[in-house]
């Protein structure tokens, strides 16, 4: 079997959920192939740019099950092939310290291309890999990384290289099926559209690049050498001789021309569609996940399951992946520049959240992560889910999510040692501009029977809400509670008004905790209905939510000028008793 690490394999038959299955999958898959070695799993991304937030399930997705299969006792490696050695395709928009001069450098290693203007990284590829780095370790994710530049330039696929070549004949004809296809971007009979925004998202992998090195006036080549002269791949292979490995080629660009001897020359690759699988059956891969590029016939990953087989090798199992799409992308930064990526996600969450969006939904299904206020509701989800896994009550399969959230094989991921509601913490930081000193106050004050003494034990999760009020609301949603009492507004009240006004600030003293508050702001419109402060909803005639709404939008409109905010016992704690009493006319 598998080479164990000692541990005995655990029976997953409880948390049956999506990770485990594939975990099973790939346990029996990797006896039949590979008996007493590690399991391999693998991901590759291609740092051409800002690698986002739907590149990250490229990883997270054999991550999962590679820590499942970790947990079991076995040795696994997870492979990150780091695609640096692709052509740079594009500039991408909105990166700063770039300009329309970078477009010089298109066709080149992106280990060749500058990094941008204040980088401290030696290139392009170095540049955006190093973002991508930090947030998987912040993440959790163990893995092997590869970086395709320096295993092209050291010869390592020396054999594989000439192997294509001298089996030119067999991948051209297995490619010459699908290129008669119609474009990939139509959809074909009985086939899913393919949206545009899916396949824009995939183009952070190399898989994202179809190109299969036809076209050429010389016949077929799997391998494309970058220019001697430009240092592009805009060139053309002429000849070659199987005996004596001389390849020539010409450069489309400069017209400049070069024959070399394959067996020495490590300056080129083999285009993508015989690379990757060339790299399956080189590592020995058993689970690797495509992205939706693959949904089409004629894709890397069909094409690439027959030509394995010339390379000695068999195809990875492993699913295709749905997008991610992103909640308040309109509220972004123009000058984000597309999709944003892991780093930016880990400003406004926990790792833990993060983590969990991608174990709770299976590799198929599409979800949104969230920028916007949605963020909020999805931490009440994740703080309700470890409320119930404390208590024994989580369904099997989102307790195996959560246990995957929270940690991975052997350890568990720092934590807030002190989760207070995201809302709150948000609602905090919009009201006191980070303030430390207020923030304090505010948070000793939510429930006197156990005060906050120290921010650090609501941190990290205090920081990412501030964080995202700070980056992700818009300036006309923060709150700016008012300096002065609204003087023609309190004059205006009808004597409904005024008397509840009068109830609230004559409880305000003796309810004076989150809780407390809670209570009273709500039962306040009870009490004035002739009902009793704890009342329940079945208790009670529809018209007091009615009641109710007006109350909150009075006081909103007399504290802050607007007819909502953020929820109202934590704004009264924020703003405090004697500036509440001031702005309410006592």
């Amino acid at each position: 079997m598998a080479q164990s690490t000692g541990a005995e394999p655990q029976a997953n038959t409880e948390n049956a959920d999506w990770v485990s299955r594939y975990a099973d999958d790939v346990i029996a898959e990797s006896e039949r192939r590979a008996p007493g070695k590690p399991v391999v799993v693998a991901s590759g991304l291609s740092p051409s740019g800002p690698i986002h937030l739907g590149n990250l399930r490229e990883v997270m997705t054999p991550h999962l099950v590679a820590d499942e299969v970790r947990r079991r006792g076995y040795e696994v490696r997870h492979l990150i092939s780091w695609d640096d050695f692709d052509r740079y395709r594009k500039v991408p928009a909105g990166v700063p310290g770039t300009d329309e001069s970078w477009a010089e450098h298109i066709g080149k290693p992106l280990t060749s291309v500058p990094a941008p203007a204040g980088s401290a990284y030696p290139n392009w590829a170095e540049h955006f890999k190093a973002a991508m780095v930090e947030a998987l370790a912040d993440l959790g994710v163990e893995f092997d990384g590869i970086s395709q530049t320096e295993q092209y330039q050291a010869g390592t696929y020396r054999e594989q290289i000439l192997h294509a070549m001298k089996h030119r004949g067999d991948i051209d004809a297995i490619l010459d099926q699908y290129r008669t296809k119609k474009d990939p971007k139509k959809p074909q009979k009985n086939q899913k559209p393919v949206d545009e925004a899916e396949l824009e998202a995939a183009e952070g992998s190399g898989a994202a690049d179809e190109d299969d090195g036809s076209g050429g006036t010389g016949g077929y080549y799997p391998y494309k050498p970058f220019c001697g002269e430009c240092g592009k791949d805009l060139t053309t292979v002429t000849s070659y001789d199987d005996e004596t490995t001389e390849l020539s080629y010409t450069c489309t660009l400069d017209g400049f021309t070069e024959t070399v001897r394959l067996s020495e020359f490590n300056r080129g690759k083999l285009v993508w569609k015989v690379d990757w699988p060339m790299r399956w059956a080189y590592e020995g891969v058993i689970f690797e996940p495509s992205g939706v590029d693959h949904s089409s016939p004629g894709s890397s990953f069909q094409v690439g399951g027959q030509i394995v087989g010339i390379f000695g090798g068999k195809q990875p199992i492993g699913p295709m992946y749905a997008f991610v799409g992103i909640s308040g992308m309109a509220k972004m930064s123009s000058s984000k520049g597309g999709v944003p990526t892991p780093s930016d996600a880990l400003e406004i969450m926990e790792p833990q959240l993060l983590r969990w969006l991608y174990a709770r939904r299976r590799p198929n299904q599409s979800f949104k992560i969230a920028f916007d206020q949605e963020i909020q509701r999805l931490y009440d989800e994740w703080d309700k889910l470890n409320a119930k896994v404390a208590d024994g009550t989580a369904l099997p399969a989102d307790a195996a999510a959560h246990s995957r959230a929270i940690g991975v094989a052997g350890r568990e991921l720092p934590r807030t040692p002190r989760p207070l509601p995201y809302r709150t913490l948000a609602s905090v930081a919009d009201v006191t501009a980070g303030d430390e000193e207020q923030t304090q106050r505010i948070l000793s004050e939510l429930d006197p029977s156990n005060p906050v003494t120290d921010l650090d034990t609501v941190r990290p999760r205090l920081d990412k809400a501030e964080a995202w009020i700070t980056k992700y609301v818009p300036a006309e949603s923060r709150t700016i509670v008012r300096t002065e009492p609204d003087t023609e507004a309190l004059a205006a009240l009808d004597e409904q008004g005024r008397e509840s006004i009068r109830l609230l600030l004559e409880g305000l003293d003796s309810h004076w905790s989150l809780d407390g508050l809670t209570h009273h702001v709500y039962g306040v419109p009870k009490v004035q209905a002739g009902f009793p402060a704890d009342a329940t909803a079945k208790e009670l005639p529809a018209e007091i939510k009615v009641a109710q709404r007006s109350f909150f939008a009075l006081l909103y409109h007399l504290l802050v000028g607007r007819d909502t905010g953020p929820r109202l016992p934590t704004l009264l704690l924020a703003v405090g008793a004697d500036r509440v009493r001031k702005l309410l006319g006592a």
